[in-house]
This record gives structure tokens, sequence and C-alpha cells, in this order.
């Protein structure tokens, strides 16, 4: 069910027709509990419209508290956090290890850092700022100190004087229609990698080993554990460039292997316009696959982990192929959206092209976005949604705390869609886990929950989708179950949690180190 009660806010990006490249993200949206009530609020990052090649400040971003009922109220400027440059996308975690969720938020220009104080307000921090097309943004525990680095995806070039017309080159018309260049033949711009030495943020992408001397578009990222070797590792969702996966040696220093691993071409050995990325685990067998959106012609991907630190594209295999060839695929989620007890798929659809209609019959600008529901034995079934938008980013949780998630996405020009989940007569359980000994965040946590006869298992992310910042509380469908009867908890740190027998249908708080929780 789609609701919006409250929410005034509209999308700007660039103009209308898109003519320039940076006209056609959109942007992303944030889920968190910023002023900690105890519900999930609302940030929507927005952009600038471009008349005549010049930018035009219009709305800016948006921050809206969470009233309970579905409705909301606008506390941008009392919060502070309302800035009115080109924003992209926007990353939540608390770097400072203080129990406050702060808020990132990637620009075409520098970036911004915002430090929550704990009164319902924030502040900007000159730290990370860059000056870049920033697009997704990862916080994560590279080096195992105990705080969260963070590492940063760029796209493009964004200075429209050296960006072609439409139409005017072989690589700014597709299919006949002249549409806006890029990113083939743009100059692109590195990621850039941030060691948080106390709370100050260092740049050491060489050093770390994440320095990409190719410049690939950038668009999604997520740190997960995909090897299980108690690091976290780091995939980059490229557009029209390999997929990076980064391989933690457990001490912050990468190697990059998706070649090797599988992971970063097709099945036909493609590469794809990557854009929005999680990692699940669809098929219950304990290991972290991957989840890629694309472009229209090509499939959305999904990478099957076999355990052994390879990945195999199956996603003809799983029935996620046909279904997403004529959509364009964004933000995604690996999600039980029916409390079944495993994971579905979610994912936001538009197009880039505003008229692509007019020269092709499998795909239009606006489009439905996709459920597809899990069968049980990890092959999926489409449930396209009635609506259709051109839309970009997504962000995914349980907005009015009734045992289901929830999903927010961005639209690009538009309003965004506030889709309530509305799950009856199926049991659930949600784990918030707050590390001492590790990030407060506890990101980078692995969880495996047993109920019913069947093993679950989950990571802590504060990162993926696209542009955008999902709720990081772990939650599980368990069907007809309404015994939890064990958790067991690898936190960042190495140290172990067991929890056995925990009531279903409510949230739990889990603290690291402290006996019965």
């Amino acid at each position: 069910m789609r609701t919006r009660a409250g929410i005034g806010f509209v999308n700007v990006s660039g103009e209308l027709e898109k003519h320039y490249i940076v006209s056609s993200l959109g942007g992303g949206v944030a889920l968190f509990d910023y002023d900690g009530d105890g519900d999930l609020d609302i940030y929507f990052v927005n952009g600038m419209r471009l008349a005549d090649g010049v930018r035009v400040p219009e709305g800016g971003n948006r921050l809206y508290r969470n009233e309970g009922s579905w409705q909301f109220l606008d506390v941008t400027e009392s919060a502070s956090v309302g800035h009115t440059g080109w924003s992209v996308g926007c990353t939540i975690a608390d770097y400072d290890n203080d129990g406050l969720p702060d808020l990132y938020v990637t620009n075409i220009g520098p970036n911004v850092l915002y430090r929550n104080r704990g009164d319902g307000t924030f502040f900007e921090v000159s730290e990370a700022s860059d000056g870049r097309f920033g697009t997704s943004a990862a916080f994560f525990d590279a080096d195992g100190d105990g705080d969260l680095d963070l590492y940063v995806a760029n796209y493009v070039d964004p200075d429209l004087s050296k960006i072609p017309a439409p139409g005017s080159e072989l690589t700014c018309i597709w299919l006949g229609l002249p549409v806006m260049c890029g990113p083939r033949g743009l100059d692109g711009q590195s990621d850039v990698f941030y060691r948080n030495e106390a709370g100050r943020f260092i740049e050491a992408t060489k050093s770390a080993g994440l320095h990409d001397p190719t410049r690939a578009y950038g668009l999604g990222v997520i740190a997960a554990d995909y090897d299980d070797d108690g690091d976290v590792d780091l995939y980059v969702a490229n557009d029209t460039f390999p997929n990076f996966l980064y391989q933690n040696d457990g001490r912050g220093h990468f190697r990059e292997v998706g070649l090797l691993s599988g992971a970063a071409y097709n099945a036909t050995g493609d590469t794809e316009a990557g854009m929005g990325v999680d990692f699940g685990d669809p098929d219950g067998d304990g290991r972290l696959d991957i989840v890629v959106t694309n472009f229209s012609h090509e499939t959305n991907t999904l990478y099957e982990s076999s355990g052994d630190g390879l990945f195999t594209d199956v996603t003809d295999e799983l029935g996620l192929g046909t279904p997403s060839l004529g959509k364009l695929g964004w933000g995604t989620h690996f999600v039980d959206l029916d409390n079944d007890g495993d994971e579905d798929i979610f994912v936001a659809n538009g197009h880039v092209y505003p008229r692509v209609a007019e020269v092709d019959d499998t795909t239009t600008y606006r489009q439905a976005n996709q459920i597809f529901l899990n069968r049980g034995d990890g092959t999926f079934e489409e449930t396209a949604l009635e609506e259709t938008a051109p839309s970009r980013g997504a962000a995914f949780g349980d907005v009015d705390n009734d045992g289901d998630i929830d999903v927010v996405v961005v639209n690009i020009d538009e309003a965004p869609s506030l889709l309530r989940n509305d799950v009856v007569g199926r049991h659930w359980v949600s784990l918030e886990l707050v590390g001492r000994e590790s990030n407060r965040d506890a990101a980078g946590a692995r969880v495996w929950l047993e109920s019913g006869g069947r093993t679950q298992v989950k990571e802590v992310h504060v990162s993926g989708s696209i542009f955008s910042s999902s709720d990081p509380r772990l939650h599980f469908g368990l069907g007809a179950s309404t015994v939890v009867d064990e958790i067991r908890i690898r936190w960042p740190s190495g140290k172990k949690t067991v929890l056995v027998n925990l009531p279903a249908d409510r949230y739990h708080v889990v603290i690291e180190g402290v006996p019965d929780n």
C-alpha cells in the first residue's frame, strides 16, 4: 500500500529532458532513528535544477520525523541537515561510537558529514569531504580496530563543459535516438577510502590497496564478509566496467579479486551497467550471494557463492533473467517481505532516457518496481507492483514497527513512494546489535538463527542498495514458528554470543559481552 502522509518532498535532478548524465541519477534515501524515540525517520537527498547549464538550488535535502501511524513532520531546519548543494546519496553510521547515528551525504562536489548531537540536531564536520561526483558510500571496520572506516564510490567528471551534447558522438546515440552522453566516453573518477583515526578520517586509498587506476564509474557499494573469514570485504558495482570485489587480508589491506572470484562479469563474460547491490542468503545454504541491478537489455545478476571464495552467475536458473530484461534496475535488497523465513528480492526500476519508448517497445521511462518472491528453494517468482515511476534509490525497514519490512523509494523529479507492508498470520523477530569492543553499530557481525528446523544467516550491513541507507536491525521472518530456538552471534571483535528460546514477534536488543541480554 502506498502512503505519504506529511511527506512534501519532491526530487529535483537537473533538467527534465536529461541532456546531461549528471541529471539522470536522481538520489537516495535513508531510514534511521535520528532522535532515539524508537521509530524510523526518513531523510531524502536532493539535487538541483539545470537552467542553460547553470545549477539552480531547489528544495534541498529534507528530514522527516516519524510521528507514528504513518504521519511525518518536516524537521529539516531544526535538525540542521538541509544541505542545498547537488546531493546524490546518504549513508547512516555511528562513526564516532557515541551511540548516536550520524549522517554522511555524497554530492556532486564536496561531501558532507553530519555528527549527531543527541538532542535532535546535527552539526557539520569537515571530514571526508572530497570534491568529486560521489554516489554511494559504505562505513565498515576495515582494519578491525573497533571504529568505522569509509569507502566512497565516485562516478564521472561532472564538469558540463567537458560533456558533449546529446547525439553528438556515437556513444551518445541509443538505438538511433540522440541521448545524453556517458558514462562511456567520459572521464571517470576514482573511488576514495578513508581510515577512521580517533574520529578523524584520513585518506588511505592507495596504502589500503583500494586505488583504481582505471577510474571505473562507481555506483553501488556494500561491505560484507563474502568469504566468511571474520573480516569485512568490499564489493563495488561499476557502470559499464567490471565490478570490483576487494578481499580483506584481516589487517585492512585489500586485493581486488573480482575476475578471479567470478563476480566481475556476467555468465557470458560481459560487463554490465552495475547499479544497486546487496549480499544475502536466498538459498539458505549459509553462504552470502550477491545481487546486482543493471541496465535495460541486460538482466539483473545474481552471483551464487560456492563457499570457497568463488561465485557463479545463476540469474537465469533462478528465474531472475527474463523479467528484468526490459527494466533498468536501481535500489535493491535481499529481504523477507512475507515473513516466511526466506529472502525475497526487491528492485526499484526506472529508465534514464525519457524518450526511450519511441525507439524500444520493450521498455519505458516509467517502470513498475518488482518483488521477486522466494519459492522456498532459492528460485524466484516475479510480482510487479501496479504503480509505475522513474524510480532510483530505495531504503528498507519497519517504519511502523509492526513486524514487517516497508520500503521507501525515490522517484526522480517526482514525489517518493512509501510502500507499507502488511503481513498477516506469520511470525518474526528482529535484532538490534550493539557493539562494545566492536564498533557500536556492530557492522560486520554475523548471526545464525535457528527456528522451526531452519537456519537463517544474516550480517549487519550499513551499506548496499544504491545511494541509500536502510535500517541496520536484522529482521527474520519465522513463518509459523513462535519461538526462536537459538541465535549465535559472531561479533566483529571475534567474540561470540549465544541466545536460546527467544520469543517471537518482538524486537530484541543484544549488547556485546553482556550475559543474559
